[in-house]
């Protein structure tokens, strides 16, 4: 998939004028911001601890192919099966394999969004394996056929409304909006079968421990343990860059995650994963595969773009950030949005293919403030707009009045002689001092553009008057 400017703004009209949408949004961005800010307040030293996992991660991204083969060696002595894919495709064949080697028909998912970014449960279905997606999210807008609009929270745009109507369909019963509870239950009726009946399990991973060869899943509901348990078979699946080298890294980790993605001290379920089940288990998997997912990270590597790689996938940049709060996540065109995704999808897919998303931020800052690893994603917007117009990707009339500009603002006479003609060319646009421009002319839309002041601030402070 692209994403272009005009395709962007065109998604992102369409998602402002949806009413329902807009509701969905304020509300559950809101409410996740301001859990966000009242766990934190209540933890000690949240600051400090926030600064220390940023030089944890940082130091062991400088490490880690390092700590990657540390994991590869304790996971192989606990049991499990490492594989190591370069990108999305390897990664689909080698679950595709496991799965046709084992006889599956049936693979039951938790909540992953590495699984989405290499459109793992298109494969599969090509593969003539059936996909479930067990995350009570991630199974409605799968009923839905739509791809996840929030990092943590994939069904973040639909009202109860929709999601009674989708169970309806799903069930061939009459649902009621107004009854939670039942839809609850309802969902777990429908999908407890799929859970006995799965031959394989596959889930993502939120962090990895090296020194255990142990995967870590952080959920709020009990679908990631029965995907990792009940099936014969469980394939992890899991970025290169989601290493912890210690259990000591991998406790402050965990400290701010789920502090910062829905302002709980800590999520319902946190599952460890360390091989096949033992002699003597009453459960677990015959066989467990970890597949460690490159896909374009390694190039980040030592290069502007590393700090990314920090990230953990919290989606607390999301809730704040006013250009995702308004467009929502499908306006990106990526599995992952907002200002995470603005800089991620390019950087992993191709800057060609989403040239719109580096602008799709107003530099605010607010995503920089609420991250927990402080990852500076304004400056990699910048960075990758530069890049954008050395690299010749620049929208065609942009890059012309970008150009012009630039050539002007550098001569002191011509900025002058510009300013002048503009103040003399905006006299019959101008009301109520701002410029009247018809919507579809306006590069700004609905929003009014200032007028030129009638002087400079140069010739404001030449003549004394600042």
């Amino acid at each position: 998939m692209t994403t272009t400017i005009p395709q962007f703004r065109e998604r992102a009209t369409i998602a402002i004028a949806d009413i329902r949408l807009q509701s969905a949004l304020e509300g559950a961005t809101g409410r996740f911001a301001t859990a966000r800010e009242v766990a934190l307040a209540a933890l000690p030293w949240a600051d400090e601890l926030r600064d220390h996992f940023k030089a944890m991660r940082a130091a062991t991204l400088a490490n880690l192919a390092e700590h990657l083969q540390t994991f590869e060696r304790n996971a192989l002595a606990a049991g499990a099966h490492v594989h190591w894919a370069k990108d999305g495709a390897e990664a689909c064949t080698i679950v595709t394999d496991i799965a046709r080697r084992r006889g599956v028909t049936l693979a039951t998912k938790s909540k992953s969004m590495a699984t989405e970014e290499i459109h793992l449960n298109k494969a599969l279905t090509a593969a003539g394996i059936q996909p479930v997606e067990t995350d009570l999210g991630e199974w409605i807008i799968q009923l839905a056929e739509e791809p996840p609009s929030h990092i943590i929270a994939p069904a973040i745009h639909k009202t109860k409304e929709q999601v009674a109507e989708l169970f309806a369909r799903e069930s061939g019963r009459p649902q009621s909006a107004a009854d939670i509870p039942a839809l609850t239950a309802e969902a777990r009726r429908m999908l407890r079968e799929k859970f006995l009946a799965a031959g394989m399990g596959i889930s993502g991973g939120n962090l990895a421990v090296a020194e255990a060869g142990s995967i870590l899943l952080v959920t709020n509901e009990g679908n990631g343990r029965m995907i990792t348990s009940a099936p014969p078979v469980h394939v992890a699946i899991i970025g290169i860059e989601k290493i912890a080298p210690t259990w000591d890294d991998a406790a402050v980790w965990l400290s701010l995650l789920a502090r910062s993605a829905t302002g709980q001290p800590m999520s319902i379920y946190t599952t460890v994963v360390t091989g096949p089940k033992r002699m003597g288990d009453p459960d677990g998997p015959e066989e467990v595969h970890v597949v460690l997912l490159d896909n374009g990270r390694s190039h980040l590597i030592g290069t502007k773009y590393e700090e990314v790689l920090q990230c953990i996938r919290c989606g607390a940049c999301l809730n704040v950030c006013p250009v995702y709060r308004a467009a929502g996540g499908h306006a990106y065109g990526s599995p992952y949005s907002g200002p995470i995704g603005a800089v991620i999808s390019p950087l992993l897919f191709g800057l060609d293919k989403y040239p719109a998303l580096p602008h799709a931020s107003s530099l605010c800052g607010a995503c920089k403030d609420v991250c927990p690893a402080r990852i500076d994603l304004p400056r990699m917007l910048l960075e990758l707009r530069a890049d954008l117009v050395t690299q010749g990707m620049a929208h065609g009339s942009e890059a012309l009045l970008e150009g012009g500009v630039s050539l002007a603002m550098r001569n002191e006479q011509v900025w002058a002689l510009v300013m002048g003609l503009g103040r003399w060319g905006q006299r019959p646009l101008l009301k109520n001092g701002h410029l009247a421009i018809p919507d579809r002319f306006n590069p700004a839309g609905e929003r009014q553009l200032p007028s030129l002041a009638k002087k400079s601030f140069r010739d404001l402070w030449r003549d004394g008057e600042v």
